[in-house]
């Protein structure tokens, strides 16, 4: 189970706009391309998102649907990726001070992704969740983001 956070400097509600934008899907979720709502109201309980995502020359048509829905506070989606299987992503947006703790926990539910799901799975799906955070960040902080933020401030560590 991959379970990563990450502080956003922006208060939930503005973090939850970004998140309510589905045609952004694709900016900040790693391999996403062309996202559009395929039914419902995103991101509203049994609403629909369908986008592409490319692995080397494959493309896959996959489809996301909306499972629990508080506004400001959590998103749980189920990723149908076809034939790998279906996954759980829940995002909880907690206060923190003036800005936004996210918890992000992904696993999967059905399919070759449960069958296969191994360490070397979790070290991608880490990697993954994290540059997925660190997208999700700095869209939602835009060009104010402050260099720590973005990690470009980071000193060596010392012995």
């Amino acid at each position: 189970m991959a379970v990563r956070h990450r502080l956003i400097r922006k208060p939930p509600e503005h973090v939850w706009e970004v998140l309510s934008q589905a045609e952004r899907y694709g900016e900040w979720v790693v391999g996403t391309a062309r996202a559009e709502p395929d039914g419902g109201h995103w991101p509203e309980v049994g609403a629909t998102l369908r986008y592409e995502v490319k692995i080397g020359p494959l493309t896959l048509h996959n489809r996301t649907i909306v499972r629990r829905s508080e506004p400001t506070s959590v998103l749980e989606l189920e990723a149908d990726s076809g034939p790998l299987g279906t996954a759980r992503i829940a995002m909880e947006l907690r206060h923190w001070g003036e800005d936004t703790l996210i918890i992000l926990d992904e696993h999967p539910l059905r399919g070759a992704g449960g069958a296969f799901h191994n360490a070397f799975v979790e070290v991608a799906q880490q990697l993954r969740n994290r540059a997925m955070l660190s997208r999700l960040a700095r869209l939602c902080e835009g060009d104010d983001a402050p260099a720590s933020v973005l990690g470009m401030d980071q000193e060596p560590l010392r012995t």
